[in-house]
């Protein structure tokens, strides 16, 4: 028989009744119990089934299906446009009913009856509206698809299967690393801002990406951290996860608006000058509400395992990142705010409650390593779609403070990708296979518009700290991962339970956009007493220190042939505005000037040669 398809479901059930072939409609009528003998022309046939869906027969054919072909009945017949999707069905209720398969006995699925192909050799996939009309009349709609979630994590996780025979003399359980991010962005964000402001961050003024040393001077100023430990050059192993947050925020300023590129590196906005001394949960939901709209980058190239993505016309064959993000951002709203999400849970409730997203049109240009060997035919929800989430989870909202993490090394962490050709010599398919659990707190409700107002998340915590006037700090009780953290950006550990206020450490922390109020706070809240007066002065001088020299940009140290020359240059107005001199011989002309510096000379009959 040859193929024919339907370019528009029927809307009447007789109309779908005719479409299929003379033989599938004899076995409907013994599958609606019609009585023989059965006529042989197919109109008459398709009449008969017709008045089997319809009145209390209809209902008796209800009946006699199983719980999970009900469920796909009712699925259907409440859907807007009366679809029935396989892998939404599966998500929801973890199997397929009987007679939906298409190896399933023809002559026993009365569920064929009720759902239709959209060709003669494909499965049900659609019900006629005349039919999802007459049944929406006593079938109940279907319950919305449901989240699991937990309050509690353990405290380790299983590494993959394919580690037993792989590498056995790896360790097949890793430690889940929990970082809570809500107040580590908003100080992330006010250091990058700093970092910025300084000169210090570098982008390719091709592809917009931030240099190498320019992600790494961003890694060091982040609480904690970033993700992952950034290799240095020349190190690197065959896969390294490389930046995560220190990679995101560049581009997030970018987008944002708070940055623009001049020359060779980022200089803050107006805006980005304005957001230092706002409230940072404003600034990091605007940033999330112009990232979710951005052109800048499409998350996905961060998968770099998957090569072709760039049509061979040069242009990309990849769905608006826009609409990935929206669809992703609506799914994420659906967290309880406070609960543990395992990734997979997460995956499995998109799919179930049809957060449904391309991310390419063509997915068969995609390839690993060879173009022809390594093609992805037909892949797995999770090893596109599924990696496209826990990259924006974990890059852009984990970044953002959006939503807590629970990690580890991202080798190992998942086998979904282990039988395609081509991946025998990777340890994992994306540097977010580690992300495994994810929690939406407070900061992310507020920027997905949950919360008119954003209330911070109080880190459970018993420990105390007494203040000394030698500005030692002694703890009492456990203190909270960020209490760690912040203990650690000001202050040198000299034993378990003692620190001490460093003033390098206080100046590099001020340097880099932190604010001494915030350790002010903690240390008034967890200690009884009024901070020392000799803690209060070293606090105060630190304030004070920081600000007596300030950065204005890069310069170049140009030397003068001789001391009359140097007085030539500063002579001439048009010269003296762009530099100002220095020593006997030589003159600082600011980075941003060399160019007219440069033309301004030339005017005088002198010219600059490399050192």
């Amino acid at each position: 028989m040859a193929y024919q398809k339907i370019e528009s479901p029927p809307e009447k059930v007789r109309a779908a009744l005719l479409s299929l072939r003379s033989e599938d409609l004899r076995r409907l009528l013994g599958v609606a119990g019609v009585p023989k003998p059965h006529p042989t022309r197919k109109a008459d046939m398709a009449v008969l089934l017709d008045k089997r869906l319809s009145g209390k027969a209809l209902h008796t054919l209800w009946k006699a299906l199983d719980a999970l072909q009900q469920a796909a009945v009712a699925e259907a017949a409440h859907d807007m446009f009366g679809r029935f999707n396989r892998q939404q069905f599966h998500a929801k209720y973890g199997d397929v009913p009987l007679g939906y398969r298409l190896e399933d006995p023809f002559q026993t699925s009365i569920l064929r009856l009720f759902l239709y192909p959209y060709s003669n050799y494909g499965p049900p996939a659609f019900m006629p509206e005349e039919l999802a009309t007459r049944l929406r009349t006593f079938v109940p709609k279907p319950e919305p698809a449901t989240l699991a979630t937990a309050n509690e994590l353990p405290d380790s996780v299983q590494r993959a299967n394919r580690l037993q025979w792989y590498a056995k003399s790896e360790e097949k359980i890793a430690a889940l690393t929990h970082r809570d991010m809500e107040r580590a962005a908003q100080q992330d964000l006010l250091a990058v801002l700093r970092l910025i402001d300084g000169g210090k961050v570098a982008v390719s003024a091709k592809t917009g990406r931030a240099s190498a040393a320019a992600m790494r001077r961003i890694a060091e100023v982040l609480a904690g951290g970033d993700f992952y430990e950034i290799e240095e050059p020349g190190k690197r192993r065959r896969q390294a996860p490389g930046p995560v947050r220190a990679f995101a925020w560049p581009w997030l300023m970018q987008s944002g608006r708070l940055a623009a590129l001049r020359g060779s590196k980022l200089e803050l906005t107006k805006a980005g000058r304005r957001a230092l001394g706002l409230p940072p949960a404003e600034t990091l939901r605007l940033l999330w509400q112009r990232w979710t709209k951005s052109k800048l980058l499409d998350e996905f190239s961060r998968i770099d395992v998957f090569k072709g993505q760039a049509s061979p016309k040069g242009k990309r064959a990849m769905a608006s990142p826009a609409n990935r993000r929206a669809v992703v951002g609506s799914a994420v709203r659906d967290c309880p705010v406070g609960s543990w999400v395992s990734v997979d849970e997460f995956w499995r409730y998109m799919r179930a409650a049809d957060y449904d997203f391309e991310v390419t049109s063509e997915p068969w240009r995609l390839y690993i390593i060879d173009p022809y060997y390594g093609t992805l035919n037909n892949p797995i929800w999770s090893m596109i779609q599924g990696r496209y989430v826990s990259c924006l989870l974990l890059e852009y909202a984990a970044t953002l403070g959006m939503i807590d993490v629970a990690i580890t090394p991202p080798a190992w962490a998942r086998e979904d990708f282990t039988d395609y050709w081509g991946v025998d010599e990777l340890d994992y398919l994306s540097r977010y296979d580690g992300l495994w659990h994810f929690r939406l707190n407070a900061l992310g409700a507020y920027c997905l518009g949950l919360a008119e107002q954003y209330q911070p998340s109080t880190a459970p915590s018993q420990g105390a700290v007494t203040v000394f006037p030698d500005r030692r700090l002694r703890t009492a009780g456990e203190l909270s991962f960020d209490e760690k953290l912040l203990l650690e950006l000001y202050a040198k550990a000299e034993s378990e339970d003692t620190w001490r206020l460093d003033g390098d450490k206080v100046l590099a922390a001020l340097e880099s956009g932190h604010d001494l109020a915030e350790l002010r706070d903690f240390l008034n809240r967890r200690d009884d007493q009024p901070l020392p007066d000799r803690v209060e002065s070293f606090f105060r001088r630190m304030e004070r220190n920081v600000r007596a020299l300030k950065s204005h940009g890069d310069a170049i140290l140009v030397e003068c042939m001789d001391e009359d020359v140097r007085t030539r240059m500063l002579a001439d107005q048009r010269v003296a505005k762009l530099c100002m001199p220095a020593g006997e011989r030589h003159l600082v002309v600011p980075a941003k000037a060399v160019a007219r510096f440069r033309k301004a000379i030339r005017g005088l009959g002198f010219g600059m040669s490399a050192g």
